[in-house]
């Protein structure tokens, strides 16, 4: 069976195409590794339209209820492999082994967090050092934690440790942080958190589990060492794209470039859609307009081909 569209992905922008792909009566399947993506990692969204407060895990579940209500099946727990072309249609294969050909494809398959490359970084992940604090801030109550990155990321991962952790330090590796001033203000005020600007992480140490962080002071060349029980890392993105280089055109970052005006890709009936593509601002309500538009544009598409 060939569908008229697949969606990779499951996040705001593939949950938000499959609505607008059922509505436009085009058979549609979604493939992903588990609904929400990286939307289930943000504690408290309160700028989304229509909820003065919502957690992205209670967001996702309510837009999967619209998706259901359409009647488009998800098929969770999958890898994508590859892309491939198929006389007319295109074929993508899972890891799995799995097979499934479509007349569009949309790739709304978001980004992961980067690793930290470092001495014990490896080695320590899963036990002392994570990369959601939404998933593990619990673990570590009463306990003095590192966060490795300035953004707003980071900031949020704060946040989720303030009701739990004793002590709290963020490390920036350059001379200022450059999340958001109030939110580090707020923080300060708290008596719990310490920034550490012109700090570059170095090393994790322990036995079984995390028990310090070795960083360098960049401004004085001096090593030193926090004793900390966890570790959290956020230090960027990469987006889910290796599976497509020299399928589609990426830029420097990894993301898919899409025409901004269709989110079509570099090849004619792939259409590209969220945090995947080079769009300039990773927001969740973004992604959402993103795949409605791509929804519509290989509806478009479709048209062409009759």
């Amino acid at each position: 069976m060939a569908y008229d569209l697949i969606i990779l992905g499951s996040g705001p922008a593939g949950l938000t195409a499959a609505i607008y792909a059922s509505r436009k009566k085009m058979s549609a399947v979604i493939l992903t590794k588990q609904v929400g993506g990286e939307c289930l990692m943000a504690p408290s969204i309160e700028n989304f339209p229509g909820f003065l407060k919502i957690s992205g895990a209670d967001l996702i579940s309510k837009i999967k209820e619209q998706v259901d209500k359409y009647g488009v099946p998800i098929k969770d727990g999958l890898t994508i492999g590859s892309i491939e072309k198929k006389n007319a249609n295109f074929l993508v294969k899972t890891a799995e082994g799995e097979n499934f050909e479509a007349k569009t494809v949309i790739v709304a398959l978001g980004r992961m967090p980067k690793k930290l490359e470092v001495a014990g970084a490896k080695e320590f992940e899963g036990r002392g050092l994570s990369f959601c604090t939404i998933c593990d801030a619990p673990v570590f109550a009463g306990k003095d934690v590192a966060v490795i990155g300035g953004g707003n990321v980071g900031l949020r991962s704060v946040e989720d440790l303030l009701s739990y952790a004793k002590n709290i330090y963020v490390l920036q590796h350059k001379p200022k942080f450059i999340g958001d001033e109030l939110t580090i203000e707020r923080l300060k005020k708290t008596g719990k958190v310490a920034f550490l600007t012109n700090a570059e992480t170095r090393e994790i140490i322990g036995k079984k589990f995390v028990e310090s962080l070795v960083y360098e002071d960049l401004a004085t060349g001096e090593k030193k060492e926090l004793k900390v029980g966890g570790v959290f890392v956020n230090i960027g993105w990469i987006p889910n794209t290796a599976f497509l280089k020299g399928f589609l055109n990426l830029n420097e970052k990894e993301e898919i470039i899409i025409d901004p005006l269709t989110n079509e890709t570099s090849v004619k009936g792939i259409f590209a859609a969220g945090d995947v593509s080079n769009i300039l601002y990773k927001q969740c309500v973004l992604a959402a307009a993103e795949g409605a538009k791509a929804a519509l544009s290989a509806h478009e598409y479709l048209l062409l081909l009759l």
